[in-house]
């Protein structure tokens, strides 16, 4: 089984050496022996859209030569990139350009094409393969866990085994839960002098009118914030320090780059986000949130 960086790395280049012979999502799960399902959700987790859409943009933008530098019809075009028949295409050129292939081809129009996906180097770790950041907008919710203060020096491996355990035991003390697949890792009240910071394992849930004995509530208000993504091969299991060690490298450059324009605020709160659902046997997904701020705002409020 392939790493993900070099599973990705793959199904990217087939798509364009297949753009002419009818490349599709079921025949790349075949060949990298995955199922379709769980490379479309591997596609879209990492990429932020899905293979099938990626593909037919792909093809469409390949079909521009043979538009604007030859004298094929448009109904040849179309059987040459695997449409099948002119209407097929002329429908999807227009879905994705806004403009019929006719219009293109008699009034010189500009047409906005979606480049090839490229993955960097600084994205490939060990065992896995990190994306991001995206600037997103998360909505409030709820959670309950078990909170326990950590010191940075064992954050790393105590973090993980503190997650597992909450996993097996105290999960099912917590009713209703709003998805029983999906994990929340909540590191907050992050103190830089003593060295340490809190760590709640926990589930998100709808309300927190009823919170068992031992265990706490929570609220995350609805903000901005910066999301990587990470895909490993393994178990969620043997998410360790080394995986985690990596990602925070990764979030520590970005926090960094002085020519971003978001100031990551994870010296107040940031979570992990684990969907179990997503795991076929042979990739497990992760997400990581941090809020930020607009660095103009940011210095405002500092001066």
């Amino acid at each position: 089984m392939l790493r993900p960086y070099d599973l990705l790395e793959n199904v990217l280049i087939e798509i364009e050496k297949g753009i002419r012979k009818g490349i599709n999502a079921n025949d790349l799960a075949k060949k990298h022996k995955i199922s379709e399902r769980h490379l479309r959700r591997l596609f879209r987790f990492a990429f932020n859209q899905p293979i099938s859409g990626y593909i037919r943009s792909r093809i469409l933008a390949a079909s521009l030569e043979d538009l604007l530098k030859s004298d094929s019809t448009l109904l040849n075009i179309a059987l040459d990139y695997g449409f099948g028949y002119e209407q097929s295409y002329i429908r999807a050129f227009r879905r994705d350009f806004g403009f019929t292939p006719g219009e293109v081809r008699k009034n010189g129009r500009i047409v906005r094409v979606k480049p090839p996906i490229h993955l960097f180097d600084e994205s490939n770790l060990t065992n896995g393969v990190l994306f991001g950041p995206d600037i997103v907008m998360v909505p409030q919710f709820h959670f309950i866990g078990k909170p326990r203060r950590v010191l940075f020096s064992e954050s790393k491996d105590l973090a993980p085994k503190l997650a597992i355990d909450f996993w097996h035991n105290e999960r099912s003390l917590i009713k209703p839960i709003a998805d029983p697949n999906v994990y929340i890792g909540f590191t907050s009240n992050i103190n830089r002098e003593a060295g340490y910071s809190e760590y709640m394992p926990s589930v998100m849930v709808e309300n927190l009118k009823v919170i068992p004995p031992g265990l706490s509530g929570k609220t995350f208000d609805s903000s901005l914030c910066a999301r990587f993504r990470y895909i490993g091969q393994h178990h969620y299991y043997e998410i360790n320090r080394h995986a985690a060690g990596a990602m925070y490298e990764a979030v520590w450059k970005f926090a960094q780059d002085e020519q971003a324009k978001y100031a990551l605020l994870n010296n107040r709160v940031f979570f992990e986000k684990i969907d179990i659902s997503l795991y076929d046997g042979n990739y497990c997904h992760m997400e990581w949130f941090s809020p930020v701020v607009e660095k103009t705002e940011l210095l405002a409020t500092v001066s």
